[in-house]
């Protein structure tokens, strides 16, 4: 008795597999990749008290104003550029490194640009900063 064409075939061809010890080495290669990689991110905290908007949390007497707006700063209402700020801060509060520095973003001013000034601030050597609420009317 002759098997059908069809079964003949299939008991001719060899049978495939699929090894896994690529796939695995692979996913190793990667998983290392990534452990090292992680480490190399450089993660900074910023630590920001919320502005109190009542009550005696130590008033505006004796405090700088360092006022953020879309297109400049102010610092105690003189304009200057990002790039003057910590120069100024250094020359003005060298000596009193205690002087509180009240930081109040504009409406509309992003969070990168509000980060970028508290780091020229930080820099200068200024600790005591906080943020300030814009008054409402």
């Amino acid at each position: 008795m002759q098997r059908p064409p069809s079964l003949a075939n299939r008991a001719a061809r060899p049978r495939t597999t699929i090894g896994l010890t690529p796939l695995i080495d692979v996913v190793f290669i990667l998983l290392v990749f990534f452990m090292l990689a992680s480490k190399f991110v450089d993660w900074r905290a910023i630590e920001i008290d919320a502005p109190v908007r009542s009550g005696g949390g130590g008033g505006m007497e004796g405090a700088v104003l360092l006022q953020i707006r879309e297109g400049d700063l102010r610092l105690s209402g003189v304009a200057l550029s990002l790039d003057e700020l910590r120069a100024r801060l250094r020359e003005q509060h060298g000596q009193n490194l205690e002087q509180r520095v009240l930081i109040q973003p504009a409406p509309g001013v992003s969070l990168q640009r509000a980060v970028m000034v508290l780091e020229q601030v930080v820099e200068a050597g200024l600790t005591n900063v906080s943020f300030s609420h814009r008054p409402e009317k």
